[in-house]
């Protein structure tokens, strides 16, 4: 798990980054695109086409973090992209959503972060 503070910021950009992109990538897409200082100790989290792997991309106050996790099956829950506006045509706040920290857990373990299912109930000891 990133070693984080609990009231850090954790934004999700809205529809698909190029994986390809590094650390100065993503950082410069913070800027131009989602309008916001990647040194200002946010959490930013980016998601590929096929939506198995994320990049976040974090400033500590000592320097720049890239995280990334793939998924062996299946994809991370991820907002809903509207197609009827293209990415680049929408405000700075439409193309990122603000999520808590406990929320970005749950989408690191693949769980609907929106509204999450506690699947196991534990048996009544005795």
């Amino acid at each position: 798990m990133i070693p984080m503070p609990t009231d850090v910021r954790v934004f999700l950009a809205i529809g698909r980054t190029d994986m390809r992109r590094g650390m100065n990538g993503l950082a410069l897409q913070i800027q131009e695109s989602l309008q916001r200082d990647p040194h200002a100790g946010d959490l930013f989290v980016f998601r590929g086409a096929r939506g198995d792997l994320i990049k976040i991309l974090w400033h500590d106050g000592l320097g720049l973090s890239l995280y990334a996790k793939r998924l062996e099956r299946g994809r991370f829950v991820w907002p809903p992209c509207s197609r009827a506006q293209p990415s680049t045509h929408r405000a700075p706040e439409e193309r990122a959503i603000a999520i808590s920290s406990a929320q970005l857990g749950y989408l690191l373990s693949g769980i609907d972060w929106r509204n999450p299912v506690h699947t196991f109930r534990p048996q009544r000891a005795g």
